[in-house]
């Protein structure tokens, strides 16, 4: 299987979150250190993005708000779980038109 390096680029920083903190802080501690990580490493990302829900058309007045956001249509498609004794991670695959 060939490796995407957006996203290889990404879990080296989860890896490296995880690697510095371990396991057993809160949700909050990871994102501030993986957005710091991401930023040190250079690596494009947006913050707590607001993104519009649709049903059937209908656009939701509730929204969703992803946690990062990179190259413009990934919502840090990989799932990390740093309370892992070893970091886990999932990669999601979302198309634009899902969100849109």
């Amino acid at each position: 299987m060939q490796r995407e390096p957006r996203s290889f680029a990404r879990i080296g920083a989860a890896m490296e979150v995880h690697r510095i903190l371990g396991p057993g802080f809160l949700e909050a501690v990871y994102q501030e250190a993986f957005a710091r990580e991401l930023t040190q490493r250079g690596i494009p990302f947006r913050a707590e993005v607001e993104l519009p829900v649709f049903s059937k058309g209908d656009r939701l007045s509730t929204s969703y708000r992803a946690d990062f956001v990179h190259r413009q249509s990934v919502i840090v498609g990989t799932l990390f779980n740093f309370g892992a004794p070893s970091l886990q991670h999932k990669r999601f695959v979302f198309s634009p038109k899902e969100f849109a």
